[in-house]
């Protein structure tokens, strides 16, 4: 009886004879990840801002963010698909989507931890709603914004590989042919591997932006 081919976790030669593919895969992944992230974060932003202002918003706007989330991907694009096509633009609108949660529960923390007095001292130093909102509130709550963006950052990148059930899951694409070749043990794991170090290396990355852009919290943290 003819013993099967091997068929190691990992290859150095699966690495080598694919690093095209590995480059543009990882490519297509970081780009996705980033341009979620900054529409999500350019959007949840003005809405956390409201809900602060507007009392009456904040259940309905986090209810229906909550409920979003809580659609499966799988299902998600499947429902997106039709109207929005095959591709990237599903993608994205579906991780956009899943990023608000984490992005706008966050920054109304934030903004809920700007102590009184503080607000009570700006306004009586002359400060409109717009400078308040400037050069006080959005600074206090900065750390909590930055937490919020390395959360939803870390699951973006996971949220990626889904993507490849309409034909754009970075990684994601590489890890389904691997079980689609007969289960080639490789290319799985040197792709899911390369998604988790992803996630590590942009959370370090945000980490350092962050303690970078609000040295007064280091000594919270």
């Amino acid at each position: 009886m003819a013993s099967s081919a091997p068929n190691p976790w990992f290859d150095w030669g699966y690495v080598r004879d694919n690093r095209q593919d590995i480059l543009s895969a990882l490519e297509h992944h970081v780009t996705l990840t980033v341009e979620t992230v900054v529409i999500a974060t350019l959007v949840a932003l003005p809405l956390a801002v409201l809900a602060r202002r507007r009392r009456w918003l904040r259940g309905p706007l986090l209810g229906v963010a909550g409920v979003l989330y809580t659609i499966p991907s799988l299902a998600f694009f499947a429902v997106l698909a039709p109207w929005s096509g095959i591709g990237a633009r599903t993608v994205l609108i579906g991780l956009v989507v899943y990023a608000l949660l984490i992005l706008i529960r966050n920054t109304l923390v934030g903004l809920d931890g700007v102590p009184d007095d503080v607000r009570e001292a700006a306004r009586g130093l002359g400060y409109g709603p717009v400078r308040m909102l400037l050069q006080v509130e959005l600074p206090v709550a900065l750390p909590a914004v930055l937490t919020g963006i390395r959360l939803a950052t870390v699951s973006t990148v996971a949220l990626v590989t889904v993507g490849v059930v309409v034909g754009y899951g970075g990684l994601g694409q590489l890890i389904l042919r691997g079980f689609n070749n007969n289960f080639y043990r490789a290319e799985i794991f040197t792709n899911s591997l390369l998604c988790v170090l992803l996630a590590l290396v942009l959370d370090l990355l945000l980490l350092g932006a962050s303690r970078l852009l609000t040295p007064w919290a280091r000594g919270r943290a």
